[in-house]
């Protein structure tokens, strides 16, 4: 009875992964049939009804951590990177940073370019590159700037069967202006990244 049970299990397997086979008949010699190569996208595999595209999953920073000390220096955390866990090859197209209530974006630069500024004027410079690309930085004093408008060199990553080249991993600093309270973890600012498909139609 268990073998029984068994073959009729391993048969309905069969079935529910089945895909139907169609014939083009050929009936003269040396005659030739055209036969097209199908493909249907579904995210349970053959057989499955949910017909969609392949899935999308990269990861970013959560949060990029800043220290200052009391007398000035800012110090950023290491690792922060970013990494394609999808199939297929993607790239950053756009950074924009955006200060956080309270706080002004103002260039990023030397920490000496603040020195006039009077304490608790809460403004903030930064800076990052992505992959070893070209540092992109805030310059002015909008509250919203694009750093990156369009990929750069070092914002494409591969799909993730390339440990390496499905990384990019991401430097940043900033320059802050003096605070007369201490503060812990304060939100100062925050940073939008879009992904998208590395495809030949985004040129």
């Amino acid at each position: 009875m268990k073998k029984f049970v068994s073959i009729v299990l391993a048969l309905c397997m069969c079935v529910a992964l089945g895909v139907t086979a169609f014939a083009a008949e050929i009936d003269t010699d040396g005659g030739s049939g055209s036969t097209p190569v199908s493909l249907t996208t579904a995210n349970d595999g053959i057989g499955g009804s949910d017909i969609t595209p392949t899935k999308m999953s990269v990861t970013v920073p959560t949060v990029f951590p800043m220290a200052m000390s009391d007398d000035g220096d800012v110090v950023t955390a290491t690792g922060c990177r970013i990494v394609n866990n999808s199939y297929g090859a993607v790239r950053v197209s756009s950074v924009t940073i955006s200060a956080a209530e309270g706080w002004h974006l103002t260039s990023f630069g030397d920490k000496s370019v603040l020195a006039a500024e009077q304490v608790d004027s809460n403004k903030l410079g930064f800076a990052m590159s992505i992959g070893g690309g070209a540092q992109v930085k805030t310059n002015g004093t909008d509250s919203t700037q694009v750093l990156i408008s369009a990929p750069v060199a070092g914002c494409y990553m591969t799909g993730a069967g390339d440990p390496e080249g499905s990384v990019a991993g991401i430097e940043y600093d900033g320059i802050v202006t003096p605070l007369s309270n201490a503060v812990t973890n304060a939100t100062v600012a925050s940073v939008v990244f879009v992904i998208e498909w590395d495809a030949v139609s985004n040129g």
